[in-house]
């Protein structure tokens, strides 16, 4: 499927980096004060619920997923990959301190947090980037870094 992460991005021309055009077309969908703001607090416990989720399934189904989303991101840009590192970390060790309330309340954030994307992409009215190319399920957290580190004057 052709997305713009394979041609060039306004602005950023052809010879921008791949993790740059992608997070470029994933903030075209994402412009709204208000659908940002919900996309940074539903992001980060969407990817903490689906981590629960498949740990509730099996650990190991949990830690294959972490690690190769990891390398998805090594193949982005190393800083994102080490933040990701991080964050990977500390849902897991949410997720294994949730001990027996791992499945209920994993599911009960991930369809929360979904309702809330949802809104904010109705109040955006722009329907969500991975309809159109399911890596943007991968791109949506770096989005959001994107944004703290643009504010901590960090360059990914």
């Amino acid at each position: 499927m052709s997305t713009l992460a394979d041609s060039e991005s306004p602005g950023g021309g052809a010879s921008a980096r791949r993790v740059d055009r992608l997070l470029a077309h994933y903030a075209e969908s994402h412009r709204h004060p208000r659908n940002e703001a919900i996309h940074f607090v539903a992001i980060p416990l969407i990817m903490l619920s689906l981590v629960g989720l498949l740990f509730a399934a099996h650990p190991w189904v949990a830690y294959a997923f972490v690690a190769a989303s990891l390398v998805y991101y090594a193949r982005l840009s190393l800083v994102f990959l080490l933040s990701m590192t991080l964050l990977s970390a500390l849902a897991l060790g949410l997720v294994h301190a949730m001990g027996p309330w791992v499945l209920p309340l994993s599911a009960g954030i991930f369809v929360a947090a979904w309702i809330a994307q949802f809104i904010g992409h109705k109040i955006e009215g722009r329907k969500p980037s991975f309809f159109e190319d399911l890596q943007y399920l991968w791109v949506g957290p770096l989005f959001v870094l994107s944004k703290l580190f643009e504010r901590l004057g960090l360059r990914w």
